[in-house]
């Protein structure tokens, strides 16, 4: 047995995790199921491609920071990208889904969901043709950890990256005013309304977070695999699964979540066969629906 598979769980549950927080932040506060979610990764990582090339273009070749596969040009072009899909989702929703949230029915803004993301996908197939695309196509020797495990200073990086942006959300959802509003809209938006609170700040806050963490993982996918534009679609059911699994609402649980799903895809891979890999995060998910619909910290609605 290879234990390899640990770490490869791990990565693939950190990158799951992310894109899960946008989620079910968007199923606990608008109360529909965002299926252009994952579509917004794939924009997140030709979006940093687009600005890394821009960086590229007026600065010259930068060398990367050792021992990491990349410059200071795609930090900088993460956190300009980041701030370009949160500004996207708002907008997205702003045009559509708002609207049609309007007249109550919310299986339309499902529905409307499915559209937008056959035509987000269809745009970056046509802007930047289905041919793979990547941020750096150098080879880094994995480092050994000891008991056969091996790791990449990239992945070292991108672990840390996603503890500390989960921490960060997690403190602004249960330290910050901001995060205090959000938990009292997803519980009730009328009374939250009654009080006081912003319900429209509210709404743009949580698109604006949730594209923001879709387009890092996007960017994790690019690095540590391939860009291409169905890269966001292939990882919906993964990213559903996880949400549901942690409990809609919990940030922890959507991360928890997605670790767990990562790990069993790759179990899957290890002692089944690949082929098995994408019936997984299905299997997962019809079981925690049976068994404890509200996920492992979910809360019933009173």
């Amino acid at each position: 047995m290879n234990p390899q598979f640990i770490i490869d769980g791990a990565l693939n549950g950190a990158m799951i995790g992310l894109g899960a927080i946008g989620i079910t932040l968007t199923y606990s506060i608008l109360r529909f199921s965002n299926f252009s979610h994952g579509d917004l990764m794939a924009c997140g990582a030709y979006a940093t491609l687009t600005v890394l090339g821009i960086i590229g273009a007026l600065v010259g070749n930068v060398a990367p920071i050792k021992p990491f596969s990349f410059g200071w040009p795609l930090i900088v072009a993460l956190i300009i990208s980041m701030t370009l899909i949160g500004l996207m989702a708002i907008a997205l929703d702003k045009m559509l889904f708002s609207r049609l949230r309007a007249k109550g029915q919310m299986i339309i803004v499902v529905m409307a969901s499915f559209g937008a993301s056959m035509a987000l996908r269809n745009l970056l197939e046509f802007l930047f043709t289905a041919r793979p695309a990547y941020f750096n196509r150098a080879i880094q020797i994995a480092m050994p950890l000891g008991f056969g495990l091996r790791i990449t200073p990239d992945q070292i990086a991108l672990l840390v990256l996603t503890v500390i942006l989960v921490t960060a959300v997690h403190l602004m959802m249960t330290r910050t005013h901001a995060g205090r509003s959000m938990r009292a809209v997803s519980q009730n938006p009328a009374l939250a309304k009654v009080v006081g609170i912003d319900v429209r700040n509210v709404v743009r806050l949580t698109w604006m977070t949730g594209g923001a963490l879709a387009c890092v993982a996007g960017v994790m996918i690019g690095i540590l695999v391939q860009i291409r534009p169905l890269m966001g679609f292939d990882m919906l059911l993964p990213m559903f699964a996880a949400a549901i699994l942690g409990g809609i609402g919990s940030v922890p649980g959507a991360v928890i979540g997605g670790l767990i799903i990562g790990l069993s895809e790759a179990a899957a891979v290890q002692f089944v066969g690949a082929e098995w890999r994408a019936a997984v995060s299905f299997v997962i998910l019809m079981a925690v629906l049976f068994v404890r619909p509200i996920g492992l910290f979910g809360v019933k609605e009173r």
